[in-house]
């Protein structure tokens, strides 16, 4: 099943595999109240941390093969986030399309530039060698940063420019990273009222 618009600029998608169970309702035009249950608590921790400074609405329910590895239910859940998103964002027209925000936590600080362009791509960089190896909170390793970015924004079609510029913590790193994506993504699906039609010289997105 794909996801589906429910008014306005809310949408909504169930994903079940042998793997997962994913429900996800977002709403862009919220207020940032979330109920968030992955099965997977630092991943909750940072959905919950997106949907607050994004000011955008999050229901989420997942539940997946935690027993083996995080890895399938962190991906999945990022991937309907992702077809949400997009499908949420309807024709972009009226939005500002470009958002870019910088966010510290303690001695960790991010940057990240969102272009809603109908183009998926990632650019990450920055992270400490040795990131993507450490387990946070016992089962979130560092490595899924990256790889729940590359699931958002392939299946939402947005361009995202990430930059690690400083961090110590592990988990300071990641959080950081969450917080200015959603900061940035707030900026980029705001409407603008000087905005007429799509934000694009070639008139679609």
């Amino acid at each position: 099943m794909g996801a589906e618009l429910i008014s306005g600029r809310a949408a909504q998608m169930e994903r079940v595999t042998s793997e997962s169970s994913v429900r996800v309702r977002m709403d862009l035009d919220g207020t940032g109240t979330s109920k968030i249950s992955t099965g997977v608590p630092f991943f909750d921790h940072m959905l919950t941390a997106l949907s607050k400074h994004s000011l955008i609405d999050l229901e989420i329910e997942a539940s997946g093969d935690t027993h083996i590895d995080v890895h399938h239910t962190v991906e999945d859940t990022a991937i309907v986030i992702g077809e949400v998103l997009r499908t949420a964002l309807g024709d972009k027209a009226g939005i500002r399309r470009f958002g870019e925000a910088t966010v510290p936590l303690d001695e960790a600080l991010a940057q990240a530039i969102v272009d809603v362009s109908g183009r998926p791509y990632l650019v990450h960089t920055g992270e400490p060698e040795g990131q993507q190896y450490h387990l946070i909170g016992g089962h979130f390793t560092g490595s899924m940063t990256r790889h729940a970015f590359e699931a958002v924004t392939y299946h939402s079609g947005i361009c995202l420019h990430m930059r690690v510029l400083a961090g110590r913590d592990p988990h300071h790193i990641v959080e950081a990273q969450f917080k200015a994506f959603a900061r940035a993504l707030r900026a980029a699906v705001e409407s603008d009222p000087r905005v007429e039609g799509i934000p694009s010289t070639k008139g679609a997105l």
